[in-house]
């Protein structure tokens, strides 16, 4: 049962037992995530959230970071705002280039593309919309290279793509990066989990 909550304290575990199981933590979100990203154009991947999604990244920043509970107080707001609540679609958009110079470049292109994502699906068109509080590009017109995004959902727009079959795509529509993505079936079925 997908939730549709904040992440608690109560809900973190012991550093000690998260490195414990860690490995089985690690597989179980790998699992979960195969149905829950895609692939639109050659360097763009969206990557769906929800609160298991943002439990273990919580988890992985701890563990790494290894700040104790004022780190955790940091985590918990900094990922919490990505836990969709029942109306709403949250994507982390990654723009994902190895080579750094061949990076800078592309993204020194993309100034303002947090304002063309989008999802379609049976005559809706849904715009992103990006994280406020964050720079998505810079005042010189580079776009981060990871954009938070939220797509926000009416009753009927939920409905329809709640419905079996429903196809969906996920797009942008910057000058230049104009891609489109289909998403499988097993992808619009865990999203429509997030939407209560």
């Amino acid at each position: 049962m997908t939730q549709h909550r904040a992440l608690t304290h109560a809900d973190i575990l012991p550093l000690e037992q998260y490195e414990s199981e860690r490995r089985v933590h690690r597989q179980r979100i790998s699992a979960l995530k195969k149905n829950r990203r895609v692939e639109v154009g050659p360097v763009a991947t969206f990557y769906f959230e929800n609160f298991d999604t943002m439990w273990h990244q919580v988890h992985e920043m701890l563990a790494v970071e290894r700040g104790g509970a004022a780190q955790l107080e940091d985590e918990l707001a900094a990922y919490n705002p990505l836990i969709p609540r029942g109306s709403e679609l949250i994507a982390t958009i990654m723009f994902e280039i190895e080579d750094a110079a061949q990076r800078g470049r592309t993204l020194a292109q993309l100034g303002g593309v947090e304002n063309k994502i989008f999802l379609a699906f049976a005559g809706e068109k849904i715009a992103g919309i990006p994280d406020p509080t964050r720079e998505n590009t810079s005042p010189e017109g580079k776009a981060s290279s990871v954009q938070f995004i939220r797509f926000p959902f009416s009753d009927a727009q939920r409905a329809k793509f709640k419905t079996p079959g429903t196809s969906v795509q996920a797009g942008i529509e910057h000058p230049n990066y104009g891609h489109i993505a289909a998403l499988p079936e097993a992808v619009r079925q865990a999203l429509a989990a997030d939407l209560a």
